[in-house]
């Protein structure tokens, strides 16, 4: 008996060390930008892989006391990228540090979906869903902020400590914003994160874990970032989040009633806001930067999906520039760039993310790589589907952000890999109960 008691304790013990290193991760991934840009601006380079360490670590610990095992997914994602960096030694590129920085995304942090959702409970992700809410509180009031701040103000400081600035293109002579983020992707990530769990706290079950104060001024808080973020994406993101939860009807009718009462939330949140006059530029500047764009790339649903999604996988197989074989590992990357060219802003292969792959791993790999994503999604997407049956509506609401993120997230860039590895652990976690 005593024996038990000691392993129980010491299996606790272990799963404890891992929460944390799983919190850390979550935690870095929000302030890595704030510490590249106010905290630590001389060690901006090196803070860009602050998460990789711990993600070593984690994948030993976890491997090392049975948290987690080594799962087909895994194991063939790791055998195409060993292959794929052979080649890009013999035949690509041939440069082994850029080859290294590429290798990490599947070696390193591709297996951390798993072990992250072996680690962390249902409890533990709807905690981290409260901290969501709080977040997205700040960091709203953070965009507002650098919204109306110069660039030269230290609010909108770059990475590095740029006196530039850290705005990106925007509208109406306001630049796009990037929270604490590096760039403007980062917090547009960080809002499609906070949809989800704000949409699911309203119609889920577990709405003991936030007071009805904080879900009211959250949502509030997301429905303002739109405007002051001048970000498609994040509107988006709302859309397809709205798409996941009417969805959810055709499993269970009786959700119905909770949805219009999201729907008279929103539309009395939208008339509040209305009445704010801080956010009548943003409103503006968004509407010119929507129509702009829309006339641009053609629509919402034409520039953001079709093009960014359904454009990017057809011009990864039809592509004939690519190699056979692919131009090596980490040449699509900025960082790539920045150590074969020099110019850490050129895109070496494409800028959307399969034919990044498949440029750099070539057809027979790449394509690989791409089907094993799209094996992880649609699993997670029937996992979700059959979940809502037993009263678990969070995995599939969390995939409302999850999906495309795991799917055609551009892993090239550090933050943007970040939030597909932890939205996969997080998935996963959601079915676990305590």
């Amino acid at each position: 008996m005593k024996e038990v008691v000691l392993e129980n304790y010491y299996e606790d013990l272990v799963i404890s060390k891992l929460k944390k290193g799983v919190w850390l991760y979550f935690f870095l991934l929000i302030f890595e930008g704030a510490l590249r840009k106010w905290v630590l601006p001389g060690f901006s380079e090196s803070l860009l892989i602050i998460r990789d360490p711990l993600a070593i670590w984690l994948l030993y610990m976890s491997f090392k006391y049975g948290v987690w095992k080594i799962n087909l997914y895994v194991f063939l994602i790791w055998e195409v990228s060993i292959l794929a960096l052979i080649l890009t030694l013999i035949i690509g590129h041939g440069n082994l540090q850029v080859a290294i920085y590429g290798l990490r995304m599947t070696i390193i942090h591709f297996p951390l979906i798993f072990v992250i959702g072996n680690i962390f409970n249902k409890s533990d992700v709807l905690i981290l869903g409260k901290i969501m809410l709080w977040l997205t509180i700040a960091m709203t009031l953070l965009v507002a902020v650098q919204f109306y701040s110069p660039q030269s103000a230290w609010v909108n400081r770059g990475v590095g400590g740029d006196l530039t600035g850290s705005g990106f293109s925007g509208a109406g002579g306001f630049f796009r914003v990037p929270g604490t983020f590096s760039f403007t992707n980062g917090l547009s990530l960080f809002y499609g994160l906070a949809t989800a769990y704000i949409f699911y706290f309203w119609i889920g079950e577990d709405r003991r874990y936030v007071s009805k104060a904080l879900l009211l001024v959250s949502s509030f808080a997301l429905l303002a970032a739109v405007p002051l973020s001048i970000s498609r994406t994040v509107l988006f993101e709302i859309a397809l989040s709205v798409v996941f939860m009417m969805a959810i009807i055709a499993r269970n009718p009786r959700i119905i009633k909770n949805i219009i009462g999201v729907g008279l939330i929103s539309i009395f949140l939208f008339l509040i806001m209305g009445n704010f006059s801080f956010i009548e530029e943003p409103i503006i500047a968004f509407t010119e930067r929507f129509t702009s764009g829309n006339r641009t790339e053609g629509g919402l649903v034409e520039g953001v999906f079709i093009d960014r999604f359904l454009g990017g996988m057809y011009s990864a197989i039809v592509n004939d520039k690519f190699p056979f074989w692919g131009m090596g590992l980490g040449m699509g990357t900025s960082v790539g760039a920045n150590i074969l060219v020099g110019n850490s802003g050129a895109y070496l292969i494409a800028e959307e993310e399969w034919p990044r792959v498949v440029g750099e791993m070539g057809m027979v790999f790449g394509m690989m790589v791409i089907f094993i994503r799209i094996g992880v999604v649609l699993e997670f997407l029937q996992k979700g589907w059959r979940a809502i049956n037993k009263n678990n509506i969070l995995p599939w609401m969390l995939m409302s952000f999850g999906m495309f993120n795991i799917l055609q997230g551009q892993w090239s860039q550090p933050t943007t890999l970040g939030f597909s590895i932890l939205i996969g652990g997080l998935v996963m976690a959601s079915h676990n109960e305590e």
